[in-house]
């Protein structure tokens, strides 16, 4: 789990128009919303865009903040990498069914591309919706797809496969279960509401009809939005403050680092990004035994603020060097957090963007709980592989973590209006 922080700002955009469009029901979004003005709801830039206008009967009433936030389904790049942390998360892996190939599969992309664009907006999805969602806004709601290594035998179109989708090595650490990993086509969810999340997660799912079957699926959540007195970085599930130095987009070599260039090989990857998954199981009992300062000392920061032991804010760089009264290093030399800067790896950076798992109590009372760890890189050789390797060599939290499946996935640019994702692949 590398040191790296997550955004928190993200930058969604709103439709001109939009608030004035009719609703199915001849209600415009500008009468669902109601008197925003009036009762001191702030609707910000992120769009107010509203599920499922009520009945003509139903008084009308502002959605929150948190209901009205919109992320974009098109644009230079998919939705759900540069967002800032969703509460709730879904991940799926499918793999297509026996004689599906090319035609079936852009069909398919075609269908949940106009799902995803739908429900992003808080919008029911064009055929038999479930109305498990019909109360609430787009909720930030991103949707994001991806193609796995055997996706492109699967279609016939093994010329395109990126080099850059290479399996993973193996690592040391590893205790991968095959059926938890990889699979032809992968799909992430993020909300801010779980009904929303879902909801999304059960549109997809029909719409994948006798295509696609599911291979794998995991759930994950985060802090919601408005928990903490102020923004902050996040918190894994071992206590600590997990992603102080994430790239950000505001640096101006994050696009090279995080995206594939738009003249990139192969063409139809421009704009797009790799995605490397991994479910990371925490041994939270051995964790727990230890003292505060055992575990700082493994991560190599403070867990009270995240500030590194060299001292400062969170934000403060890390002195390497700085020692303690005896001579030893303040920053244990195989303290995570040293461990995985950019710096002590050849500038090899990914920006992480995960969410934390439990999913139930072991027949021994272990909880089955940790990260399901979730990077983004224009090169996972140049991402996510070395940093990975280094942590193999001798990562103090090693101990306390397992690696239980993998993934690896491209992730083709976003779609243009009236472009699914994908197609550049699948029809060029």
């Amino acid at each position: 789990m590398p040191d790296q922080s997550i955004p928190a700002a993200r930058t969604p955009g709103t439709v001109p128009g939009e608030n004035e469009a009719a609703s199915p029901q001849g209600i415009s979004r500008r009468r669902l919303l109601g008197t925003a003005g009036t009762t001191g709801l702030v609707l910000g830039t992120a769009g107010a865009a509203v599920g499922y206008a009520a009945a003509p009967s139903e008084a009308a009433a502002p959605l929150t903040s948190l209901g009205t936030d919109r992320a974009m389904f098109h644009g230079k790049h998919q939705p759900g990498i540069t967002e800032g942390l969703q509460a709730r998360g879904h991940l799926v892996a499918f793999d297509l069914a026996a004689g599906a190939g090319r035609k079936e599969a852009a069909a398919l992309l075609r269908r949940w591309s106009e799902t995803a664009r739908r429900l992003m907006a808080g919008e029911p999805s064009a055929h038999g919706d479930t109305d498990v969602a019909r109360d609430a806004g787009p909720s930030s709601l991103t949707i994001t797809f991806g193609f796995g290594h055997s996706f492109f035998a699967r279609t016939g179109l093994e010329k395109q496969r990126p080099v850059a989708l290479d399996p993973l090595p193996e690592f040391s650490s590893d205790q991968l279960d095959k059926n938890r990993s990889n699979g032809d086509l992968w799909v992430q969810i993020g909300a801010n509401d779980a009904l929303v999340a879902f909801h999304a997660l059960r549109a997809l799912q029909k719409d994948a009809g006798r295509a696609a079957k599911v291979r794998w699926q995991m759930n994950g959540f985060n802090r919601s939005p408005g928990a903490t007195a102020h923004p902050m970085t996040a918190r894994n599930l071992m206590g600590q403050i997990d992603g102080t130095r994430n790239p950000k987009p505001s640096e101006p070599d994050f696009d090279q680092r995080i995206f594939v260039p738009e003249k990139g090989e192969p063409a139809w990857m421009a704009n797009g990004s790799y995605a490397v998954v991994r479910r990371i199981r925490m041994l939270l009992d051995d964790w727990e035994k230890l003292s505060v300062k055992a575990q700082e000392d493994v991560i190599g920061r403070r867990k009270s603020d995240g500030a590194a032991l060299s001292g400062g804010t969170e934000t403060t760089a890390m002195d390497l060097e700085r020692t303690d009264a005896e001579g030893n290093l303040v920053v244990p030399i195989n303290a995570h957090a040293r461990i995985t800067r950019p710096d002590q790896n050849g500038g090899a950076a990914m920006l992480r963007r995960p969410f934390s798992f439990h999913d139930g109590i072991d027949a021994d009372g272990v909880p089955d709980a940790g990260l399901l760890f979730i990077c983004w890189q224009a090169d996972p050789l140049r991402g996510f592989v070395p940093v990975q390797r280094k942590l193999d060599r001798g990562d103090a939290l090693s101990p306390f973590i397992r690696h239980e499946s993998s993934g690896l996935f491209a992730v083709p640019g976003g779609a243009a209006e009236g472009e699914y994702v994908g197609q550049k692949l699948l029809e060029g």
